[in-house]
């Protein structure tokens, strides 16, 4: 292709190779190393310095010697999963039904596809020469899952008798180990020509679906001098009660961007009953949420509070608490609504006992 290393291009303002990262964190992989070639030191340097806890580990001449020396960095593993980093496309899904049919006692397994198109042999001027049974045949994918031991075994065994291998597959079944395929996935498409980089930026922004939050918290009133509303501290002659800030606007946010991931409530990863929470700020809250979608892929679209309240007046400080939602965040302060309403003095905020917030977030990630 020339130029800079694919794996390192940008797709959607992200490395290439850092797809691959996003979707294997979001899939729980405890340990992801990067095989590299040692002419590509000025890339894997800039790669390290976004991903400090992830292993570089220098390659070899051939495929297989990298892989063996990727293998060799894992140490102790029950499974083992090995991908080409120029198929941004890989989602969750795959990773997780890998892992599965491993625990149904596959012992390596591939996605692939159907091959659609009629197939031809050609010469070097494009002429056909002839044609080939498209029966059965199928596109192979990666990543590729193995148990380790069997795979560790199969490539020491392959080097023993002095053969080369261009896929794992391979190594795995020149040793006796049959290897299953799953269903594969058009976003794992291999970059190898210039054009595949339009091509998989418009599925990759095609594939990504929206998932909103909603999230809902309240406070009653007691005995203090300020209140914490979405981050900012506001005067008043009462306080709110609550095992850490009782920032409403901001609990209810949190819950909104949990309920977006599917990571269920506040509660569950700050349990009031762990005193490190007590009087803690709620920034440590939300920035924890903002961690976790940007962990899962997920980019946060929008955020909407709506804070319920009699008193203390929220205009007057409805820009700043905009502000530092957005700073927290890491999002433009356009992507941040906070407004107030009241209940007409109706029900427990109406009669001053305490406040509500509501929040919804928007969030688009990869299915």
């Amino acid at each position: 292709m020339g130029g800079d290393p694919k794996q390192y291009r940008l797709i959607g303002r992200r490395p290439v190779i850092d797809w691959s990262v996003a979707a294997f964190r979001a899939s729980g992989v405890n340990d992801v190393i990067v095989v590299t070639a040692p002419d590509q030191r000025e890339h894997t340097g800039a790669f390290s310095g976004r991903h400090p806890d992830i292993r570089v580990v220098v390659g070899g001449e051939t495929r297989a010697d990298s892989v063996r020396a990727g293998l060799a960095a894992v140490g102790n593993a029950d499974k083992v999963l090995i991908h080409d980093a120029a198929r941004p496309g890989l989602t969750p899904a795959v990773v997780h039904a890998l892992l599965a049919a491993l625990e149904q006692g596959a012992v390596a397994v591939a996605p692939a596809l159907p091959v659609s198109d009629t197939l031809v042999r050609a010469d070097e001027n494009w002429r056909i020469t002839a044609d080939i049974d498209r029966a059965g045949a199928m596109r192979v994918q990666t990543p590729q899952a193995f148990r380790f031991d069997l795979l560790k075994r199969a490539h020491e065994t392959a080097v023993s008798l002095g053969r080369a291998f261009t896929d794992d597959l391979s190594v795995m079944s020149s040793a006796g180990y049959s290897a299953q395929l799953i269903e594969g996935s058009p976003l794992l498409h291999k970059i190898t020509h210039a054009g595949d980089f339009a091509m998989m930026e418009q599925l990759l922004t095609a594939a990504r679906i929206t998932c909103v939050g909603h999230g809902v918290d309240a406070h009653r009133f007691g005995a203090g001098d300020h209140v914490m509303l979405c981050g900012v501290r506001i005067e008043h002659d009462q306080g709110l009660i609550g095992h850490s800030d009782a920032d409403a606007g901001w609990h209810a946010l949190v819950d909104a961007i949990l309920g977006a991931l599917g990571e269920g409530d506040i509660g569950a990863h700050f349990p009031p009953s762990d005193l490190r929470w007590k009087g803690a700020s709620s920034e440590v809250f939300l920035r924890h949420a903002g961690a976790l979608a940007k962990s899962a892929d997920a980019r946060i679209n929008h955020v909407d509070v709506t804070l319920i309240c009699e008193r203390p007046k929220i205009t007057p400080h409805r820009e700043a608490m905009r502000r530092r939602t957005a700073d927290v965040l890491g999002v433009p302060i356009e992507r941040v609504s906070i407004k107030a309403t009241t209940t007409e003095r109706m029900g427990f905020t109406g009669r001053g006992e305490g406040l509500a917030a509501q929040a919804t977030a928007t969030l688009d990630r990869l299915p």
